[in-house]
Order: structure tokens, then C-alpha cells, then sequence
């Protein structure tokens, strides 16, 4: 993303952030013919509503942005940098003298004003007018952009149309990033994969004509090691269970789990966090041909245990088993899986919320305060032992798609679980990594869910050592 704050203030338009239970107040403070003007055209300072004030020589002299109530803003995040976002073309500073706003909030409009203004034009370019904002006072600029590229990374990443982003291109994408920080990534693709022991991201993407690999990026020299694995299914047609076409239309985000984590590692880097990171991606396409795998076959995962397949569609799980074997292989001191992982977890919470799983009290509770801090929500799920014995078939270790209809995502969860075995802190998010509406701050598209929250959670998990 290209610089979005200005450090200069000058000719900036101020934009007054107005609460409902302030407006009149509020326009008692502005000229006559303004305060006027406002109440003509009916501005009730509902959340993100804006009115331009002109100033009598045809430019806009000032726009009020509304707040609404307190109940309204905690409804609606992000409402007011959106409104920001939504202005013509031009530089805006907030007038915070008048509208009295808190810091938390300040914090809050000026990233909603950074996320409003993603726009993803790679098949459909048309030239916007540049909105730019002066930083507000207090706030570091250069904090809030780093988070908002990782942002805008991930969402460019879940966006792009399958057939621009297959493993390669994802592989492209690590690279890339790599580059930009100096990391260092290594890939193992194709029949190698069975050489360094992953088979089951080489049989879940073995049938496609995109050769899978797992992509493996490093960064930093000191400092405790986090690891980061993300579900990088670039395209899931279900495999031999075959996904009916309406519900096969949105599985270009299926690597939205690969997304988010390039995009957390984005932050991270980008903030010179001092942590040793390290990211791996298992990336495939879950396709169809004479070689793919079947409904009854058992495999063998890295980590030895094996795998009774009752539905091919349920293949998440088994790539990220084989990277998250090799995760734990390293005892990082804190590992986070993310993934597009089961439709039970919509069913439970919708798309909004992002549920988590963790058996470390510190570390949940240090996530869900950051999520409530930055706007992030997310949502602590069980990992109930009991359901252990769901996912037992009599035939082998573990079985990938247990029956029964219930408790979908925990028992998913449950699966990864065997997996980081050895790793004290580990938490696996189950996202969903698209917004099916509108939103403030977040377009219908690609959405990046529990990073930020992961962010600004790590240096007081990483602090606890």
C-alpha cells in the first residue's frame, strides 16, 4: 500500500467527529449559516454519518462525522474512519478540540480511515480521488500503516481469482514478502515432498496440475520463536466428494488461512518485532483426476499417526497436520494455526467473529483483551476432551471427517491438536476470511480475522517468558 497519512497539515479540511447527544452543542459552536445548513439537510450525527459544510466561496469548509451513541459505536466499529474514507477527494484533519475524542477511539478512526481505503483493482482498475488524512496528534503514523499493509495484504492475497493464485503464485507471494525483509524461504514441491517426509500435503495435492509444496519462511536472530501456519488450499473443489456449485463459488478465500498468517507476518516484520518467526504453508489445489485420493483410504502422517479418510472435502486438516508436525519439531515458545477450516464454526458464530482454541489460559485471555483493544473480535471455543473419542475410528489413529453432524469445528480443532503435540502455547484459529457485505472499514471481500488481535497480543505473550 502506498503512504496514506500526511504529516502536513496545511489547507486540510477539519472533519468534526460529532456524538449524538452532542450535536447541538456541537452546532452551536459553528457559524450560523453552517449550523444551518446542517440541520436543513438533516445530519443527526448517526455512526458514520457525514455532512460537508460549505464555506461560502463553493468548497467545503469543514465536515461534521457523526458518532452516534455510545451503544451505536460499540454496534459499529470502525464507523467513523469509514465515514473519512468516504469523502471526496482532498486532505483532512481531524478537529479533535471539538469533538473530544478519546485516544482508544482516535486509534480506532485513524486505522478504520487506513482500511476503508483498500480498494482491490487488479481485474477492474478505475481511478479514485486520493483521500488523505493528517496523522491525529498522539498517534504513530507509521504503526498504524504497518498494521494496515499487512491488512491490506492479506485481503489482496484472498481476492485474487484462483486461477492468478495457485500454489506458485502464493509461493510467489512468501517470496516476495521474504524479499522485502529480509527473510529466508525455502520450498519443497512436488514428489520431494515425499522425500522430506509430507505426505499427506502431497496427497491432498498430488491430483491437481499445480504441483503442492510446503512453503517455509524464516526472519529474526533473537528473541522467543513464533510460529505461524496457515492453511493454503488455493482452490478446494472438495476432491472425489465432490462440492455442489454453489458452494464451491467462494472457495478461492479456502487460503485465507495462508493469507492472514502472510499478512500477520507482514506486522510483525514490518514493526521490528524482536521475535525469531518462523511461517509455513502447506499450499495445494484439491482437485479431481484418476490419482486422487479417496474416500477410505487410510494414510500416514508425518508425525506417524494414521489418517482414515471419510471425506475427501475434509482435507484442511491434513495438510496442515504434516506442517504443523514439522512446527512442533522445533518447540517454537508460542504457535498459532490459522485456517478457513469448517463451516461448523460459522454455524456457531457467523462470519464476523473469529473463534480461537487454546489450553493456555494466559495466552487466551491475553488475546481476547488485545481483540477487544483493537477491534478485532474473536472467540474462545472449547477444546472438550470428551470429543476426543469422535475422532478415533476403529480403523486407525484418527479419523478426518467424523460422523454424527455435531461439534464439527472442536473436533477439527481436536485433530490439529494431535498434531502441535510437545508445544506448550498453541491456539488454532478456525476463520473465515471473507465479508459476505459491506462494512466499515471492511469491503465485501477477503478479510484478514485475528490477526490485529494477534499483533498487539504478542508482546504480552512473548513477555510472560
Amino acid at each position: 500500500m502506498t503512504r496514506q497519512f500526511s504529516p502536513d497539515s496545511a489547507a486540510a479540511v477539519p472533519v468534526i467527529p460529532v456524538a449524538s447527544d452532542g450535536l447541538e452543542a456541537a452546532l452551536s459552536n459553528l457559524p450560523p449559516e453552517q449550523a444551518d445548513w446542517a440541520r436543513r439537510v438533516g445530519f443527526a450525527a448517526g455512526p458514520g454519518e457525514t455532512c460537508a459544510l460549505p464555506d461560502g466561496q463553493g468548497n467545503i469548509g469543514a465536515v461534521l462525522a457523526g458518532r452516534g451513541t455510545g451503544a451505536a459505536r460499540a454496534r459499529k466499529r470502525f464507523a467513523l474512519g469509514a465515514a473519512l474514507a468516504a469523502l471526496p477527494g482532498g486532505l483532512y484533519r481531524l478537529d479533535l478540540d471539538a469533538g473530544q475524542m478519546p485516544m482508544a477511539e482516535r486509534e480506532e478512526t485513524a486505522l478504520g480511515f487506513l482500511l476503508a481505503g483498500y480498494r482491490f483493482d487488479r481485474y477492474k482498475g478505475s481511478p479514485v480521488p486520493k483521500v488523505r488524512l493528517v496523522v491525529p496528534e498522539g498517534l504513530d503514523a507509521d504503526a498504524l500503516e504497518t498494521i494496515a499493509a499487512g491488512e491490506w495484504l492479506t485481503r489482496d492475497l484472498i481476492n485474487t481469482a484462483p486461477n492468478d493464485m495457485g500454489p506458485q503464485e502464493l509461493e510467489g507471494a512468501a517470496r516476495a514478502l521474504a524479499e522485502r525483509f529480509g527473510a529466508f524461504v525455502a520450498v519443497t514441491t512436488g514428489e520431494d515432498l515425499l522425500t522430506a517426509n509430507f505426505p499427506l500435503i502431497h496427497t491432498v495435492g498430488r491430483a491437481s496440475a499445480r504441483a503442492p509444496r510446503l512453503i517455509d519462511m524464516r526472519w529474526g536472530d533473537s528473541g522467543p520463536q513464533v510460529t505461524l501456519v496457515g492453511k493454503g488450499v488455493c482452490f478446494d473443489t472438495g476432491g472425489l466428494n465432490l462440492k455442489p456449485g454453489g458452494s464451491m463459488g467462494l472457495m478461492k478465500k479456502d487460503m485465507g488461512g495462508a493469507a492472514t498468517v502472510l499478512g500477520l507476518a507482514r506486522m510483525i516484520m514490518g514493526a521490528g518485532m524482536a521475535v525469531r518467526l518462523r511461517v509455513l504453508i502447506p499450499a495445494v489445489e484439491n482437485a479431481v483426476s484418476g490419482n486422487a485420493f479417496r474416500p477410505g483410504d487410510i494414510l500416514t502422517a508425518r508425525s506417524g499417526l494414521t489418517v482414515e479418510i471419510n471425506n475427501t472435502d475434509a482435507e484442511g486438516r491434513l495438510v496442515l497436520a504434516d506442517a504443523l508436525s514439522l512446527a512442533a519439531e522445533d518447540t517454537p515458545d508460542l504457535l498459532i494455526c490459522m485456517a478457513t477450516l469448517t463451516g461448523a464454526a460459522r454455524a456457531a458464530v457467523g462470519p464476523d467473529l473469529a473463534p480461537f482454541y487454546t489450553d493456555d489460559e494466559a495466552l487466551a485471555g491475553s488475546l481476547g483483551e488485545a481483540a477487544g483493544r483493537v477491534a478485532d473480535p474473536v472467540w474462545r471455543m472449547p477444546f472438550h476432551d470428551p470429543y476426543e473419542t469422535m475422532i478415533e475410528p476403529a480403523t486407525a489413529d484418527l479419523d478426518n471427517a467424523p460422523g454424527g453432524g455435531f461439534a464439527g469445528s472442536i473436533t477439527a480443532a481436536l485433530f490439529l491438536r494431535r498434531f502441535a503435540a510437545g508445544v506448550e502455547r498453541f491456539a488454532h484459529f478456525d476463520i473465515y476470511g471473507w465479508q459476505p457485505n459491506d462494512a466499515p472499514a471492511r469491503p465485501k471481500g477477503g478479510v484478514g480475522q485475528g490477526a490485529r488481535a494477534i499483533f498487539a497480543a504478542l508482546p504480552r505473550i512473548i513477555g510472560d517468558d
